[in-house]
């Protein structure tokens, strides 16, 4: 049976090392080389939009805007300077409840005689409904035959609309597309990424079915839209492939430039993938029928980029763990497990500026996008999961940045929970197969019920200290403390059965509390939780003893669970009580909080395979 569930760990574990590289590496030259035999040349500079058109489609161009004051100007005059007849296109900008000076700077902005023969409307809402409401009110109201969508902060090529209206010409597009280019990217990785984009979509293209556009800018025949449903993230994808799955082909025009204006920040950049990570688990959801084999193409290219894409932090846990778990034990999973290590921390030392790691650029932004993409994912699902269906807006006010929870930065809070989640989730998954024979050695060494049950303290408040139920696999006899009452575990304890020393060893013994994990009662590392039967004497003995809970859920592991063992004195509880709140400091932001997290649970692997527990 252990061969057998050894064989099972390492089957799911290559596996999900494979559909990485997959998707990573192999998929994109396969989809290179696809596109290269169905075009001779992936780059669409053919004889449709080389073609002159005998007549111009009337063109409404919807512009959602908040708060774009910045940006509102450069864009007007911008489109003041298109190549299209002025009697065939309508621009609309919408202010969807703007607080700062867009609507003066536009309405300034337009009484230049630049605008006088240009159709400019300014459509000012005083309540922010999101971009999505505008989009459903001003698309279904369109009279136009075709439909543009673009960001204020993107400036378009003078050509555009001419080049989206030639591909309209064609009765089998259904959508045209630009090329993102970025003014002054942030980092030489996003500069990379957004190519990579693009080349691949260009490879898409010429399959037939870009995989979504970018809000930047892309057009849509004006009869193809559907209203989105009012909790839709990811609008710029979800809009062209319903027209995609309507059987019409979504095209990239290169020619076509969409350039991004605005540099974003490090914190805006993650919070924006975030965003973006949500809506692709959502449009997984609401897309799903594309994966049909009726879809050919199309659905090839949505497993393997979009699916995956979502899939993927997940699998990359697996894959991780599973070495770790697998690495005494093959020589193949050791170098699949180093390998990854290796990669994780040259992608983190380039994300935190270190020496020597410019070129390592690329690794650490797809290292940062995999970790917003889990943070993302999982906080969809778990509002899923609780009937939590929201709408994410684009726009975010930003006056909050220094927010805290309880003296801990909100984000970091945040960011943690869904950490957990995932983790605990991961976890159990992986170690399902092994549940049963724990549960079995348990039961035939000794009588009373596996799993173990105690009532202990979490998360304190300024208003309250909660209480829960945590849960253990049972590694004592039966009544342990029938007779001498709550009482420390001791070394060589005569109440700890064989199969209880093994599970203390490995920290087996802690499996159920991943259960506690999902429940909210406690988080994968943070502080020991007490006993009630003890927290009045360690509090009496211990200054600052009850603080280390404050703000901070319990843990499964800790710093100071990793630096020691089980209590067995007041002492060493006391000496527990330092790295407790050594560890409280390092979630004053998730920078600190991450590099402490993942190494607390390296540490707790190692304590793990070596047998270092009591």
């Amino acid at each position: 049976m252990t061969h057998y569930l050894l064989q099972l760990a390492g089957f799911l574990t290559l596996l999900s090392i494979l559909l990485v590289i997959y998707h990573h590496a192999f998929y994109p030259l396969l989809l290179k080389r696809l596109a290269q035999r169905k075009s001779r040349d992936i780059h669409p500079n053919n004889v449709q939009s080389q073609a002159k058109l005998e007549s111009y489609p009337f063109i409404d161009v919807i512009i959602p805007a908040f708060n774009e004051e910045k940006t509102i100007k450069e864009k007007l005059y911008n489109l003041a300077c298109i190549d299209y007849p002025e009697n065939k296109i309508a621009f609309h900008i919408v202010l969807d409840g703007c607080t700062d000076n867009t609507e003066t700077i536009a309405q300034k902005t337009l009484n230049d005689p630049l605008f006088e023969s240009w159709q400019f409307h300014i459509h000012a809402h005083k309540d922010n409904a999101g971009k999505v409401a505008r989009l459903n009110t001003y698309a279904t109201k369109s009279k136009a035959d075709l439909i543009a969508f673009s960001d204020v902060s993107a400036l378009i090529s003078c050509d555009a609309f001419s080049l989206c209206a030639k591909h309209f010409a064609d009765k089998k597009v259904g959508v045209v597309t630009g090329y993102y280019r970025l003014l002054s990217p942030a980092t030489q990785g996003e500069k990379a990424y957004w190519d990579f984009q693009c080349q691949q979509q260009l490879a898409e293209s010429a399959m037939g079915a870009v995989q979504g556009a970018h809000g930047a800018f892309y057009a849509i025949r004006s009869e193809l839209y559907t209203p989105l449903p009012a909790d839709t993230i990811n609008d710029d994808f979800i809009i062209p492939m319903q027209i995609v799955a309507a059987g019409f082909q979504a095209i990239m025009e290169p020619n076509i430039n969409a350039l991004e204006l605005e540099q974003t920040t490090s914190e805006l950049e993650s919070h924006r993938r975030i965003r973006i990570a949500a809506g692709n688990t959502q449009q997984l959801f609401r897309l799903h029928h594309l994966l049909h084999p009726r879809y050919r193409n199309i659905a090839f290219m949505f497993a393997s980029g979009k699916t995956l894409r979502v899939l993927m932090p997940y699998l990359m846990l697996i894959a991780l763990l599973g070495s770790a778990l697998l690495a005494p034990l093959s020589a193949l999973f050791l170098l699949a497990f180093a390998g990854q290590v290796s990669g994780y921390i040259m992608g983190i030392l380039s994300l935190c500026n270190f020496p020597y790691t410019r070129k390592l650029s690329p690794l650490g932004y797809l290292v940062r996008g995999h970790y917003c993409s889990l943070l993302g994912s999982s906080r969809y699902l778990w509002d899923a999961l609780h009937g939590k269906h929201r709408a994410v807006l684009r726009h975010k006010a930003r006056n909050n940045d220094n927010d805290t929870f309880f003296g801990i930065d909100r984000t970091t809070a945040k960011a943690k929970r869904i950490f957990d989640i995932v983790i605990a989730g991961s976890a159990l998954v992986i170690l399902s197969p092994l549940l049963p024979l724990l549960v079995l050695a348990i039961k035939l060494e000794s009588r009373g019920p596996a799993i173990f049950s105690q009532v202990r303290i979490g998360l304190c408040t300024p208003t309250q200290t909660q209480y829960f139920t945590m849960y253990k696999f049972r590694s004592m006899v039966q009544d342990a403390e029938k007779a001498t009452g709550a009482t420390l575990a001791q070394k060589n304890d005569a109440r700890i059965t064989r199969v209880g020393l093994f599970l203390r060893k490995t920290r087996l013994d802690e499996i159920p509390q991943l259960i506690n994990v999902l429940r909210g009662d406690m988080s994968i590392v943070g502080p020991r939780p007490e006993r009630p039967d003890f927290y009045g004497k360690l509090e009496k003995a211990i200054p600052f003893f009850a603080e280390r809970t404050y703000g901070v859920m319990p843990g499964i592991t800790g710093l100071a669970q990793v630096h020691q063992g089980y209590d067995t004195c007041i002492e060493d509880v006391r000496s527990k009580v330092g790295y407790d709140h050594g560890y409280a400091l390092s979630l004053h932001n998730v920078s600190t909080w991450l590099r402490m997290d993942l190494w607390i649970m390296f540490k707790t692997i190692e304590v793990m395979i070596m047998g270092r527990g009591q």
